[in-house]
């Protein structure tokens, strides 16, 4: 059943409607609702597109913007009725360049994250990219990229109770 679940993984490509998937899902469920978000707002352009976000989901949710630490968001999830972190895409990215080629740091934060989800007793949705299904990328920081953000998806995916996959809009449950 649904509402007896607690770890939600949902994943796709841009624009897929992977955050409003996950928005809803979270929204269905009572009381205060945490937004974690992983994304900086380093140029005018991120700096819009996190305010339109914000905008969008209401007075219900309070934000906690944390680039590297999904543990602490893991943590302060159990004081809401529920969370949603997005995206473990963004924070892919941004472990790559806190940790540079050190793929053990990346891969060792990743199981952090894991362990403190399996532990939660929090309702917490994860939204992340798909990012493997184009071609392979040109350049070797970019495949090394593509490469450690299926390695986290699995890992993260591996530890949820339900999974969907969105495209246009629409969910597709994983198996």
């Amino acid at each position: 059943m649904e509402s007896e679940k607690r770890i939600f993984f949902v994943t796709g490509g841009s624009r897929s409607g992977k955050s409003a998937y996950a928005q809803k899902l979270a929204e269905s469920w009572e009381g205060r609702l945490l937004y974690v978000a992983t994304a900086e707002g380093r140029d005018e352009e991120m700096e819009k597109r996190i305010l339109k976000h914000r905008e969008a989901r209401g007075e219900r949710w309070e934000t906690l913007e944390t680039p590297l630490d999904l543990v602490l968001a893991v943590e302060r999830a159990k004081e809401y009725g529920g969370a949603l972190i997005d995206c473990l895409t963004l924070w892919t990215s941004n472990l790559m360049e806190r940790y540079g080629e050190d793929e053990a740091s990346i891969c060792g934060e990743a199981d952090r994250f894991v362990a403190a989800l399996r532990s939660s007793r929090a309702r917490i949705v994860v939204v992340t990219g798909e990012v493997g299904l184009g071609i392979v990328p040109a350049d070797p920081y970019t495949r090394r990229f593509r490469d450690l953000a299926g390695i986290i998806n699995q890992k993260v995916c591996a530890a949820s109770d339900s999974a969907y996959f969105i495209v246009a809009g629409r969910g597709l449950p994983l198996e």
